[in-house]
This record gives C-alpha cells, sequence and structure tokens, in this order.
C-alpha cells in the first residue's frame, strides 16, 4: 500500500477535514482529528500535525495540498535563517507589520483571495474603532461594511486567482500551497513598494504550511521576501493587520462569488460540501461539464461526485 505523509498546520487540517466532509468516518485513532476515506484512498489528519494518505492514490491526493518533507529535514531548514521565523516577539500585536492572509482555498466554486495589509501602530486604534478582528467572529454583511470603510484608510494589494488560472497551474502540477506561497509573496512585496520608504517592523502570514515548505514553494522566485517574516496559525488574532488583511479577502471573495453566481444563473454555494455538489450537477446541466473550468476548482472530489449526480 503506497502511504504519503505530509506536516500541515491545523489550518490546513481543518480545511482538510472540511474538503472531506462527505467521507469522514466515525472511528478517529486517538491523537486523531479527522479520518476520511475516499474511494481511492484513506486519508487521517493527526492534531501532531501529520497527515497520513493510504492507497492507490495517496501521493496523487497529497500533492493537492503540498509536499512530503521528513521531519528532519524540515527543521533543519527552518533553523537555517533567524529572519524566516515563526517564533513572535512578546510585542508582536503592538507593531506597525504587513499581514497577509488568503481566503477561498477550501471553496469548491469561485477564486482564491489573498491580501496583504500594513497597519501601522499609529492607526492600531482607528482599526479597531472601525471594527478590525477576527473575521470568523464576523457575518457577510459586517464584513462587506468594515472592509469598504478599511481600504480608504490602509495600504494593502489584493489578488485574485480566478478559477480558470487556477485550473491551469494546477493541471500543469503546481500545488495549492505552492500557489498559496507565490501570492503572499507577491501581495507583501506590493506593499512594500506602496509604503517605501517606510519601513515596516516585520511581516506576519497566516500559517498555512510550514516556513520552510513556505520558502521552498519561493524557490528560483525574484524579490523573495525574507527578512523578518514570522508565521502564525490563527493570525488573525494575533495582530491586525492579518484581521484586516482577512477581512479584505474575504470582502473580495464574496463580490467574486456573486458575480460567478450571476453568470451561472445559479446561487452557487460556498464550501465543498453535499449541496456543494448538487449545485455543480445543476450546472452541468445548465452549462455542460466545461463550464466548471470557470467556475470550480475542477480538481475537487466534488467534480465527480456532480457528474454522476448530473449523470455525464
Amino acid at each position: 500500500m503506497s502511504n504519503t505523509v505530509l506536516k500541515c498546520t491545523p489550518k490546513t487540517i481543518e480545511n482538510m477535514k472540511s474538503h472531506y466532509k462527505d467521507y469522514l468516518s466515525e472511528k478517529i485513532p486517538q491523537g486523531g482529528v479527522f479520518v476520511a476515506k475516499l474511494p481511492s484512498c484513506a486519508i487521517t489528519g493527526y492534531k501532531s500535525g501529520k497527515v497520513l494518505f493510504q492507497g492507490g492514490d495517496a501521493a496523487k491526493e497529497a500533492a493537492k495540498w503540498g509536499n512530503s518533507e521528513t521531519p528532519n529535514s524540515a527543521q533543519k531548514k527552518q533553523t537555517s535563517g533567524s529572519s524566516k521565523s515563526s517564533t513572535l516577539p512578546p510585542n508582536i500585536a503592538s507593531l506597525s507589520l504587513i499581514g497577509s492572509d488568503e481566503v477561498g482555498t477550501g471553496d469548491y466554486f469561485g477564486p482564491m483571495t489573498v491580501v496583504a495589509a500594513y497597519a501601522s501602530k499609529e492607526n492600531h486604534p482607528l482599526l479597531k474603532e472601525l471594527g478590525v478582528k477576527d473575521s470568523k467572529d464576523l457575518n457577510d454583511k459586517q464584513i462587506c461594511e468594515i472592509a469598504e470603510s478599511i481600504i480608504h484608510v490602509i495600504p494593502y494589494s489584493l489578488l485574485v486567482l480566478h478559477n480558470e488560472k487556477y485550473n491551469e497551474m494546477q493541471a500543469k502540477g503546481m500545488t495549492q500551497g505552492k500557489m498559496k506561497a507565490l501570492l503572499h509573496n507577491k501581495a507583501i512585496g506590493h506593499v512594500l513598494r506602496k509604503i517605501a520608504p517606510q519601513v515596516p517592523d516585520g511581516v506576519l502570514i497566516d500559517q498555512f504550511a510550514e516556513p520552510a515548505v513556505y520558502f521552498r514553494h519561493l524557490k528560483g522566485q525574484k524579490d523573495i521576501i525574507q527578512e523578518n517574516v514570522y508565521f502564525s496559525t490563527k493570525a488573525e488574532g494575533v495582530h491586525l493587520s492579518v484581521a484586516a488583511a482577512s477581512i479584505i479577502a474575504r470582502y473580495s471573495f464574496i463580490k467574486e462569488f456573486d458575480k460567478l453566481s450571476k453568470q451561472a444563473g445559479l446561487e452557487l454555494k460556498k464550501g465543498a460540501g453535499a449541496q456543494v455538489d448538487k449545485v455543480a450537477a445543476q450546472l452541468i446541466k445548465k452549462h455542460g461539464v466545461q463550464a466548471l473550468g470557470q467556475y470550480t476548482k475542477v480538481h475537487f472530489a466534488n467534480t465527480e461526485k456532480a457528474k454522476r449526480i448530473a449523470r455525464v
């Protein structure tokens, strides 16, 4: 039996659990977070951050989430550069930082949106007054209201990876993890140029991969941002810059999602659950299988399930 092991962040593991919602098993081993049994492989996520893929398509399925790496090599790479750190300064909340976050990675329909935003310490009181906080505590209406206020207050960069381009990159073998790394680095670079000659105290990325893996994804790229780069899970609660970035990214995703629903003539569903499969089947019947490339991330398991429902 083919086995592949990934080392993932808690956020990625939760995204996996949501993505494989329809395949979840009730039997979870000690220390486990979820077990998903797909037709081609079984996936077990652990609290330790390890995710085990077992079965014929283990390597193929794992590649959707990142590259396998042994703990020793990952640890060695992570400690090779002091500027690339996941150890946060004790006063990080009071610093002037560029924060970055992404939205849409676990949604079958809709694009991936990545935002980097600069929150200087002088702007912290204003951002709090405008309601900036962890976007998970906000509904879509609140997200839009706050985003429309803060986009006029802080420097930011928004990058939208539309479905056609996403599918093209994925078909060429690029993992979602690498796409995210490239977009985060690009957005951060844009903001650095916008605020120049100001220099932030650092950069905080909402962690979706180990630092060593993140920088490995960027290998060979020009203008890799490496100085004073920090990583943290649940970074929206760590610094206002990431909370602001997340709100703007979510705002953009909502707007793009609404546009796609109008184009499709259907009310598209967020997430990757059973209701999404049904809507995707309707989309196939209305516009043909080829339309999935415009509206969805076609490598998700939802594609085959939608085809079965639509009987194509």
